[in-house]
């Protein structure tokens, strides 16, 4: 599926011309591009060159194709083989992250995941120590381009591949007719020539743990808290440490900032499995590369340079926690529905998109309080914000969004009275809407709120930040 918008953003100071362009089930997730340009004809040649990158690089990388270079090269045993440039690159950057790391990036991890995935009770320590053992293994030898499988434990080159990807992705797109792309894939992306967009960093509970203004830079996040293993009714990260074989519990996310993408690919994935001060060592130990993590606790750890990327919220400031349920319907089979979560004035012109859970972006428009508020926002501001605030949707259950009282451009709100919506769509459903107007004048108060077929309960709590 693709989608196609014109923007007009600010762009070196002054008004230029930028195409945006959105694709469903690239590798396995969406892609987001945007591109300064002098034409739309321009853009589409350069959206056309990185949609043929990329199919390239699946032909060549994909541990889920059996057909690619990858799949087939790992099919052999202690042969010597002349690879592709790019699986040599591949593989040459998991020798160095997975040395750099202390085996925290390995793509034998695998092995881990399928001790835990689907497992009727936590693996015994003696399951664990087994596939530890079996992904500390040596599974290749690299002399150049010539790559020797060795052994026959299954790999996947997820993180760092996905960086390569996206890194040439960029490349190609900054050849031809353009003079800035922006490039995410899945959440993780590339900012490159005249683009110099501000993206939100979601935190695990949807709100805005920073805002980044970005530059000829990539980012890249991994967390805990979108996916998991379940057992026992008891819930598991399913990021596992490769040398434990364990769930990670010390972070909840990491997100990286540095120069390319396969840097913060790499960094992402080893910070959000190591305990909090060796991923500060580690961190601080890469030049250029800015981090931030999220503590079990909720504590942000940030690295020296973080601050003057993004400034923290001053503590002792005020925040509005929306805290809704999903309700669960019994008895029949359904999707999950829809939801937006967001702020507007009382002109009814929405200020800062809290949450959009729709997983493509098809079925926008079935929000449609949300969607027309922010087709009016986008045409205003000349901004495009759907590709940093969308995510998967969520199974019935409780959960809290936070606004610090900025709005989508980053600027802190007068005090006055606005509206927190909450809207619910389901496909083949129901269309369900709360809109609340309270006082924000930097007095904590907590109103609850009346549910509805989709959204069971809900409460606004407006209170001071935490310390």
């Amino acid at each position: 599926m693709t989608r196609r918008q014109l923007l007009l953003a600010s762009l070196g100071g002054h008004r230029e011309t930028v195409f945006a362009f959105g694709h469903e089930d690239v590798l396995g997730t969406s892609l987001d591009v945007q591109f300064a340009a002098d034409s739309e004809a321009d853009a589409e040649v350069a959206e056309a060159m990185v949609l043929a990158e990329i199919d390239r690089l699946r032909g060549v990388l994909s541990t889920w194709d059996a057909g690619s270079e990858a799949s087939r090269w790992l099919q052999l045993r202690n042969e010597a083989k002349l690879v592709s440039a790019d699986l040599a690159a591949v593989l040459g950057a998991y020798d160095t992250w997975r040395e750099r790391t202390n085996g925290a990036v390995n793509p034998a991890v695998g092995a881990a995941i399928a001790l835990w995935q689907g497992a009727g009770q936590e693996p015994d320590a003696a399951q664990r120590a087994a596939a530890v053992a079996e992904m500390a293994e040596r599974h290749w030898e690299l002399d150049g381009r010539v790559a020797t499988r060795r052994g026959a434990t299954p790999q996947v080159f997820a993180s760092l591949a996905k960086g390569y990807v996206l890194d040439r992705a960029a490349e190609v797109a900054m050849a031809g007719p353009v003079r800035g792309a922006l490039i995410n894939l899945g959440g993780d992306l590339v900012a490159r020539g005249e683009m110099r967009p501000t993206i939100e960093v979601r935190s695990p509970d949807e709100g805005t743990a920073a805002r980044l203004a970005i530059r000829e830079t990539a980012v890249a996040t991994s967390g805990d808290y979108r996916r998991g293993f379940e057992i026992g009714g008891r819930r598991y990260s399913h990021l596992l440490d490769p040398r434990t074989a364990a769930p990670a519990t010390g972070v909840r996310s990491a997100t990286v900032r540095a120069a390319d993408a396969v840097t913060a690919g790499a960094l992402a994935t080893a910070l959000a499995v190591m305990d909090p001060a060796e991923g500060q060592r580690l961190g601080d130990s890469v030049a250029g590369a800015e981090y931030l993590l999220l503590a079990a606790n909720g504590r942000p750890i940030l690295s020296r340079g973080w601050g003057a990327l993004a400034p923290a919220p001053a503590a002792g400031g005020m925040e509005l926690a929306v805290e809704f349920e999903i309700a669960r319907v019994d008895g029949q089979r359904y999707r999950r529905p829809y939801i937006a979560v967001w702020i507007e004035d009382t002109d009814k012109f929405p200020l800062r998109t809290l949450a959009l859970w729709v997983e493509k972006s098809r079925w926008w428009p079935d929000l449609k309080s949300w969607y027309r508020g922010d087709r009016m926002r986008a045409m205003a501001e000349g901004t495009e914000i759907t590709a940093t605030v969308a995510s998967a949707t969520r199974a019935p259950g409780k959960y809290t969004v936070k606004w610090d009282g900025k709005d989508s451009q980053g600027k802190a709100v007068k005090p006055g009275r606005y509206a927190v919506c909450i809207e619910a769509a389901r496909e083949h459903g129901t269309y369900q809407l709360i809109r609340h107007e309270m006082e924000f004048n930097g007095m904590a108060q907590s109103v609850p709120l009346k549910g509805n077929v989709e959204i069971a309960v809900a409460n606004l709590a407006y209170r001071k930040v935490a310390r």
